[in-house]
């Protein structure tokens, strides 16, 4: 028996774009195949990514690659079936009576290979320096309007400790417990507690999302080229465990 079994709708949640794709791509492809109703809400627009050399080389740094973001990523969420987006800190994904509010990218530093750590530069009004009640309650307010059956984000490490995943589990854990709504943390490997789903049939699909992002990745193969020159499998596997 599956955790998915009885769930009819889901929020996954997400701190930039191609997040969405890289980790639970082949996921999302696949439930939405048996007719489970996908939401997805993005943290920020990303905008301290580096940028694949190329054409869109020029964006790096300046305001414009946010927007190149957030179209890879509507094109993306399109190629995955997902059936509505939002940013949080816009309404709906904002508590209400508060004015909108855009969350930054915060940066990150790698502590060793694979591992990531907090900027030493990171802005005022990055993700992970702002309140965790603030945007807890802004993750509260997308709930209580979609009103999915389970919520998926990152574990507690956020995958790689990225300090923007790590911001988006506390608040998205917090924010379901509030509400009594199961919380699911994505897993990169097999665990004895867990559910593990082998999406090798969504391939094509994923491949198609990654190659919306291409500011950001390119696809060699049966591997992601991320723009710093880092290499990943193609993920089609993916562990759930609820917390």
């Amino acid at each position: 028996m599956s955790l998915l079994d009885a769930v009819t709708s889901v929020l996954v949640v997400h701190a930039h774009p191609d997040d969405e794709t890289i980790s639970t791509g082949a996921l999302i492809a696949s439930l939405t195949s048996r007719g489970i109703r996908i939401s997805l809400v993005t943290a920020t627009r990303g905008e301290r990514g580096e940028v694949v050399v190329g054409p869109l080389s020029v964006l790096a740094g300046t305001p414009a690659l946010a927007k190149e973001r957030e179209r890879e990523l509507e094109r993306a969420a399109f190629t995955l079936g997902v059936s509505e987006g939002f940013w949080l800190g816009e309404a709906p994904a904002r508590a209400p009576g508060l004015p909108a509010r855009r969350y930054r990218d915060s940066g990150m530093e790698w502590i060793r290979p694979g591992v990531a750590g907090p900027a030493a530069d990171s802005d005022t009004d990055a993700l992970a320096r702002a309140p965790l009640d603030e945007a807890t309650a802004d993750l509260v307010a997308i709930l209580q309007h979609v009103r999915p059956s389970l919520v998926i984000s990152y574990d507690e490490t956020g995958g790689y400790g990225h300090p923007d995943h790590v911001r988006v589990h506390v608040a998205t854990i917090a924010a379901s417990r509030s509400l009594g709504i199961p919380f699911a943390e994505i897993l990169d490997a097999p665990a004895a507690d867990a559910d593990w789903f082998d999406l090798e049939t969504q391939h094509e699909t994923v491949v198609a999302a990654l190659r919306c992002h291409a500011s950001q990745l390119t696809v060699d193969g049966d591997s992601i080229v991320h723009s710093g020159g880092q290499r990943d499998p193609i993920r089609t596997a993916i562990g759930l465990r609820l917390r």
